[in-house]
């Protein structure tokens, strides 16, 4: 029996016949063909029921794996901040305040992202499936989400380009819980390692190029 407490756990029927869960990729799809102008927040949420936790860290994640323009990542990463928080505090259920919930993206934008996503997530579904469940208990859920902020974090930086690695790993992570699959999240963990050896470096050579600059001798000119 799955555990009641897991933000994510598994819906157990007793129908047998009853139809597999539609692939993340298969939701976005259906999501970016409405014919609506802008499709909010609230939509995706209601659309990703009770996978709305990695539904929505993928879905803000996913675009930053893209090279993108100055500025757009601190506009989806924002929102990850807020999904990643609940999920290291282990709520149950996503919740979201409606003026969030209002907050929409364009149709057009959402279909462009899709369509260049779509490829990339359709090969990676292909190789998920439930396995190594100890990782994906609530408690290590807990401490994924933690992980996740520390991401979504580093992601907001303005690090030329820095925004990929954390994506990256955060879109792991967020795959691991979609499809509960351990292995997954072990890659998100290569990522985030990977990402914190990556500030570090950065960090490193700001700090040694502010110092050398502190060091240089100055001309006083009266």
């Amino acid at each position: 029996m799955p555990d009641p407490s897991s933000t994510l756990a598994p819906v157990v029927s007793s129908d047998t016949d009853a139809e597999p869960r539609r692939r993340f990729s298969d939701v976005l799809t259906e999501l970016a063909g409405r014919p609506t102008a802008a499709i909010s927040l609230g939509d995706m949420l209601d659309a990703f029921g009770d996978r709305a936790f990695g539904a929505l860290m993928l879905v803000f994640a996913a675009p930053n794996m893209l090279p993108l323009p100055p500025g757009v990542s601190v506009v989806l990463g924002a929102p990850l901040l807020f999904v990643t928080t609940q999920l290291m505090l282990g709520r149950s259920a996503l919740w979201m305040p409606r003026f969030i919930r209002r907050q929409s993206i364009s149709r057009d934008v959402f279909i462009v992202l899709t369509t260049k996503l779509s490829p990339i997530l359709q090969r990676a579904e292909r190789g998920l499936r439930p396995r190594l469940s100890l990782l994906l208990h609530p408690a290590n859920e807990r401490i994924i989400g933690a992980a996740c902020l520390m991401l979504a974090i580093i992601l907001l930086l303005p690090i030329p380009f820095g925004n990929i690695p954390p994506a990256w790993a955060l879109a792991a992570f967020a795959l691991g819980i979609l499809e509960r699959d351990g292995l997954a999240t072990l890659v998100g963990w290569l990522g985030t390692i990977g990402s914190v050896l990556i500030l570090a470096a950065v960090s490193s050579a700001l700090i040694a190029g502010a110092r050398a600059f502190l060091d240089q001798p100055w001309i006083l000119i009266s």
